[in-house]
């Protein structure tokens, strides 16, 4: 179900990327230098510099995000560990009392 849902998302996606690239394949300059000089010029295909930045965005944006969330995995790991830690207790506490089949109970308890 999950690669039918996959394969409706990318393949749109896969189309309007190609789309792209054919339609603005002209050649454009990108100037680095905030100064307006010709030091830092880069010449590429429009397409390129558009998918460059769409994917510069995405990355720092799930580093942002990875960032942010750490909080929370730290938290997880966390509880993780201190359910572990109560499940080996469980463990050894009931190994050290004994089950109610081998307790004996005093005659005026047994109704």
């Amino acid at each position: 179900m999950g690669s039918i849902f996959r394969l409706l998302i990318l393949a749109p996606v896969a189309v309007v990327v190609v789309l792209l690239a054919l339609a603005n394949r002209t050649k454009v300059q990108l100037s680095l230098d905030p100064m307006g000089g010709d030091a830092w010029t880069l010449t590429m295909p429009l397409f390129v510099a558009v998918l460059g930045a769409l994917m510069l965005g995405i990355i720092i944006g799930g580093m942002a995000t990875w960032v942010g969330q750490s909080r929370y995995r730290r938290a997880a790991r966390d509880l993780d560990r201190e359910a572990k830690e109560a499940q080996g207790e469980v463990q050894r506490l009931r190994t050290l009392v004994p089950t109610a089949d081998a307790i004996s109970l005093p005659a005026t308890m047994i109704r």
